[in-house]
C-alpha cells in the first residue's frame, strides 16, 4: 500500500472501499492513450497517481471492431500516437489488425498499464471535492477525470413508421460484417457519410442491386483539403460544442472527398442518391408520393453519438443536449475533461486534446496540492523506453520525447 492508499500491485480498485488516485482516464482509444502518455511523461505513475480504464477486450480502441474489408490502405488520416510512429504497415491488411497491433505495442512501450475489460457505470460527486468513479472492478475517487469514451458504443438508429414490420435484415455500421454476406441481395444503405459510401461501393460488386438514401443531398468536395480548410471545419464543430449542442462529426461540415474510386462509383450509378423515405414496409421502404423499393437488407450507416451516459449524475448537459466545453474542460465542472469529443474526435484532434487535457489537469492538481496537505513527491519522469522492433501490423519507431504541456 502506498501513500495514496492504492495497492502497489496495481490490480485495480480495492474491494469494498474506494481507491483514491489523482486522475481516472476512461477509454484507451487514440484520445485516452494520448492522455495516458502525457500523464506518464509528466511524472505521474500509473496505478498510483492515475488509472486508465477500458471496457474493450483488447488494445485497439474502436478500431478493433472495424469490418475486415476496411484495410489499412483505405483508412483516411490515421495520425500516429505521440511519441511513436506507425511505419511499415501493410496497406492490404485489415485496419483492425494493423492499428490494434500498434496500440498494443504503444501500451507496452510506455508501460501504460491499461485496466481491461472494465466497465464504468457512473461518475458522481464524492467527498472533499473528489469524483466517485463506479466501475466493474470497484470504485475509484479522483481529483480529475479525463473521459475518452468516443462514440462506437452508441450507434444511432433512426426510427421510422413501420420499422418493426420489415421482414428482411436490418443492421448498423457498428455490426457491418463486410460485403460477402450481401451477395445476391437487394440492399438499401441509409446515410450520407464516409461509411455509407464505402459500404455501397463494396456491396455493389456482389449484391443483386443497391440503393442509397440520405436525408440531405451529398456535398462533394473537390480540390485539396489543407490546414486552413481543416481548421475552418474544426471551428464549426467546436462552435456547436461551445454552445452546449450535441457535437457533429468533422466530415459533416467538410463534405465527402471526390477521389478516383468515388468518381468511378458515380459513373456506374452506385452513388445515385434517393431522398429519405417516409416509412418502412414489410418488404422495403416507401415514399408518400407512391414510390416503393423492395429490399432484403437495410443497412443504417447513420453514425454514432457520444458515449457519455455514465456522466449523467454530474448533470453536465446543457438544455441543447450536449456538454459545453472550453478546450477540453467541461464548463459545468472543471474536474472533468472530454477528449475525442466534438472537434477532437479525429485522430489528430484526439492527440492534441489528450495533451491539452493533461496540461489543464496538472494545473488543477497543483492547485489542490497547494490548498491541502502536502502530497507525496511525484516520481521522476519516465525515460523513453526502447520500443519493440516489430509488431503484427508493421514496424514502430519512437519519436523524439516531448515535454508534457
Amino acid at each position: 500500500m502506498n501513500d495514496y492508499g492504492v495497492e502497489e500491485s496495481g490490480t485495480g480498485a480495492a474491494a469494498g472501499r474506494p481507491t483514491p488516485v489523482d486522475v481516472v482516464v476512461i477509454g484507451a482509444g487514440q484520445a485516452g492513450l494520448s492522455a495516458a502518455f502525457h500523464l506518464r511523461r509528466g511524472g505521474l505513475e500509473p496505478d498510483r497517481d492515475y488509472v486508465v480504464l477500458d471496457h474493450a477486450p483488447r488494445p485497439g480502441g474502436a478500431w478493433q471492431f472495424r469490418w475486415p474489408s476496411l484495410t489499412y490502405g483505405k483508412v483516411h488520416g490515421m495520425h500516429a500516437l505521440p511519441g511513436m510512429e506507425l511505419t511499415g504497415a501493410d496497406p492490404a491488411r485489415p485496419s483492425s489488425e494493423v492499428i490494434g497491433g500498434y496500440f498494443d505495442a504503444y501500451e507496452q512501450t510506455f508501460d501504460l498499464r491499461i485496466h481491461r475489460p472494465v466497465d464504468v457505470t457512473a461518475v458522481r460527486d464524492g467527498e472533499a471535492g473528489r469524483l466517485l468513479v463506479e466501475t466493474s472492478e470497484g470504485t475509484y475517487t479522483a481529483r480529475a477525470l479525463i473521459n475518452a469514451t468516443g462514440t462506437w458504443d452508441r450507434p444511432f438508429w433512426p426510427r421510422y413508421p413501420g420499422q418493426e414490420t420489415f421482414r428482411g435484415r436490418q443492421l448498423h455500421t457498428a455490426g457491418y460484417p463486410g460485403p460477402a454476406e450481401f451477395t445476391g441481395k437487394r440492399v438499401l444503405v441509409v446515410g450520407g457519410g464516409a461509411s455509407g459510401t464505402q459500404h455501397l461501393m463494396e456491396i455493389a460488386d456482389v449484391a443483386a442491386d443497391t440503393f442509397w438514401v440520405t436525408r440531405r443531398e451529398p456535398v462533394w468536395r473537390e480540390g485539396p483539403f489543407g490546414e486552413m480548410e481543416g481548421r475552418a471545419a474544426v471551428a464549426l464543430v467546436e462552435e456547436r460544442v461551445r454552445r452546449g449542442l450535441p457535437p457533429k462529426s468533422v466530415v459533416s461540415v467538410t463534405g465527402l472527398p471526390l477521389n478516383d474510386a468515388i468518381r468511378a462509383a458515380r459513373a456506374r450509378g452506385i452513388l445515385d442518391r434517393l431522398p429519405m423515405f417516409d416509412r418502412i414496409t414489410p418488404t422495403g421502404v416507401a415514399w408518400d408520393d407512391g414510390r416503393t423499393v423492395d429490399v432484403d437488407v437495410i443497412l443504417w450507416a447513420t453514425g454514432f453519438r457520444a458515449a457519455i451516459d455514465h456522466l449523467t449524475p454530474l448533470r453536465l448537459r446543457e438544455p441543447g443536449g450536449g456538454i459545453r466545453v472550453e478546450g477540453t474542460r467541461a464548463v459545468r465542472d472543471e474536474r472533468v475533461h472530454l477528449v475525442g469529443y466534438g472537434p477532437s474526435a479525429s485522430t489528430i484532434g484526439a492527440n492534441r486534446a489528450g495533451r491539452a487535457a493533461v496540461s489543464d489537469v496538472r494545473r488543477l492538481l497543483r492547485r489542490a496540492t497547494a490548498a491541502g496537505p502536502a502530497a507525496p513527491a511525484a516520481p521522476a519522469a519516465v525515460p523513453a523506453p526502447t520500443p519493440p522492433t516489430a509488431f503484427p501490423g508493421g514496424a514502430v519507431a519512437p519519436a523524439p520525447a516531448t515535454a508534457a504541456g
